[in-house]
C-alpha cells in the first residue's frame, strides 16, 4: 500500500498550525478551500480569467485545537447525545451537525484535530484507502510511543486492544466528507484530551467500547509540540508528500 517515491516526485501539500479556533470557523474555512478546489473542477463553466485565477487544485493539511464541541456527522443519531442542551450550554460545550461521515464525537483542548483537503484524483480515487492511510499516520506515531494501535473489523479509527473483547478503546475518530474527489473532515487523536466529556455521548454510536486518550495510556502528560511534528513527519510519509 505504501510505496517509495522519489522526493522530487512528491506532491506538496500546504500546511498550517491554526492553534485554538471556534469549530464552525473552522469548518467555514475548510468549506473555502474544498470550494476553491471544487471550481478548478468546474473551470469549464469559469471565464478564461477565473480559470487562470483557479489554474490547479491545492491539498491543504491544517492542525487545529478547539473549544469543547460535539459534532454529529449526517449518519449520526441525535439520541447518542446523552447531555440535555440546558446542561451541555451550561457547562459552554458547543453542538454541531455536520456534513462529515460517522456518528457523535466531542472536540476539545488537549485533542489533535487534523484537517485534510486534498484532492484524491492526484492521489487514488478510493475512499476507503484514504481512510486507512489515515489510520497509518496515527498508528505509525502511536508506535513511537510504544503502543501498539491497530484497526477494529467495520469501525473506522484508531483502536487499543481491538482484538480483545472488553478491552477495545477507540483512540483516534475519523469522519470526512469528499465533494468531486475533494476531502475534508479528518481525524481528532485524544492526546491529553479531558475524557469525562465523552460520558455524555455514545461516541461515534458505539455503545460497548471504551475511549482513552495517550495520556492515559502512557499515565503522564505528552507534549504536544512533539506529537504534533510527529504526526506530520507520518503523513509525509505515507501519503508521500511534502510539507
Amino acid at each position: 500500500m505504501f510505496n517509495f517515491v522519489p522526493s522530487f516526485m512528491k506532491q506538496a501539500v500546504h500546511f498550517e498550525e491554526l492553534g485554538t479556533m471556534d469549530y464552525q470557523e473552522a469548518w467555514e474555512y475548510q468549506e473555502k478551500l474544498l470550494d476553491s478546489n471544487v471550481k478548478v473542477k468546474s473551470s469549464k463553466w469559469l471565464t478564461e480569467e477565473a480559470i487562470a485565477e483557479h489554474a490547479e487544485t491545492k491539498h491543504h493539511l491544517l492542525f487545529v485545537e478547539h473549544p469543547p464541541v460535539y459534532t454529529l456527522g449526517k449518519s449520526g443519531k441525535i439520541g447518542n447525545v446523552l447531555i440535555s442542551d440546558e446542561n451541555r450550554k451550561k457547562n459552554r460545550i458547543g453542538f454541531y451537525r455536520t456534513n462529515r461521515g460517522g456518528d457523535i464525537t466531542f472536540h476539545g483542548p488537549g485533542q489533535l484535530v487534523v484537517y485534510t483537503i486534498f484532492d484524491l484524483e492526484k492521489f487514488y480515487t478510493d475512499i476507503g484507502r484514504f481512510l486507512r492511510s489515515l489510520e497509518e499516520v496515527i498508528i505509525r506515531t502511536l508506535a513511537d510511543y510504544g503502543i501498539a494501535a491497530g484497526r477494529f473489523k467495520g469501525e473506522t479509527g484508531v483502536w487499543l486492544d481491538p482484538g480483545i473483547k472488553g478491552k477495545e478503546r477507540k483512540i483516534c475518530a475519523i469522519g470526512i466528507r469528499c465533494s468531486r474527489w475533494i476531502t475534508m473532515h479528518g481525524l481528532a487523536l485524544n492526546i491529553n484530551t479531558n475524557l469525562d466529556y465523552f460520558n455524555d455521548i455514545v461516541p461515534c454510536g458505539i455503545t460497548d467500547k471504551q475511549v482513552t486518550s495517550l495520556q492515559k495510556e502512557l499515565g503522564r502528560e505528552v507534549d504536544m509540540k512533539e506529537i504534533k511534528e510527529k504526526v506530520r513527519y507520518y503523513f509525509e510519509e505515507v501519503f508521500e508528500i511534502v510539507l
